[in-house]
């Protein structure tokens, strides 16, 4: 009876230390890709934690645009405010400008017919009672609420600003200029000269 041979030919012998023989040096191991899993929980993003972070960018891109717009919406309305103001009061201006010159353009046209009145008294033809007196007090009465006033009387002292001197009488005991004799009435209509008063002047005499 043949002895069974222990080793199986159909086998390839293994070399002694094929198992243990160590990788080559230059050759490097394929770099592992970690999972999810393999990471701590603490630097491990969701899906939920990046979409929630660029809402929150989002949202505060969003409040600064918002922010400098509602400045600049501000800083417009403050403009227009300022600008409407100086609006009224240059047209409050303009507009009180052509009151008065419509006001002293009636009132110059008055200024003859005060003079008629004024003459016509000191000649003595405005006798108290009379219609003629009463016409003249409702007409002087229409020029002072219009806020015509007049200026200049005897006694006073002439100011060239104010009164026009036709004449110059020299008179003993008169320290300054002073009024001697008004001819034509001085009429102002508020702070506005319409007309200045003629007057004889008393000037010291030599």
């Amino acid at each position: 009876m043949a002895k069974k041979n222990s080793e199986d030919p159909g086998e390839s012998p293994v070399p002694d230390g094929a198992g243990d023989q160590p990788a080559d040096e230059g050759s490097e191991a394929p770099a592992q890709t970690p999972d999810a899993s393999d990471l701590d929980g603490e630097d491990a993003l969701t899906v939920e934690d990046i979409l929630g972070a660029a809402q929150n960018a989002d949202a505060a891109a969003e409040d600064a645009v918002l922010a400098d717009l509602e400045s600049q919406l501000l800083n417009d309305l403050k403009r227009l405010q300022a600008e409407y103001a100086n609006y009224r009061r240059r047209t409050e201006e303009q507009r009180e400008i052509e009151l008065e010159r419509a006001r002293g353009t009636v009132a110059k046209g008055l200024l003859p017919v005060l003079d008629d009145l004024d003459r016509a008294e000191k000649h003595g033809d405005l006798e108290e009672g009379t219609p003629f007196s009463a016409i003249a007090d409702k007409l002087r009465g229409v020029a002072e609420r219009m806020g015509l006033s007049t200026y200049g009387a005897a006694g006073e002292i002439f100011d060239p600003q104010q009164h026009e001197a036709i004449y110059q009488a020299p008179t003993p005991g008169v320290s300054e200029p002073t009024i001697l004799e008004v001819v034509e009435t001085g009429y102002r209509l508020g702070s506005v000269e319409l007309r200045p008063a003629k007057v004889v002047v008393a000037v010291p005499a030599e």
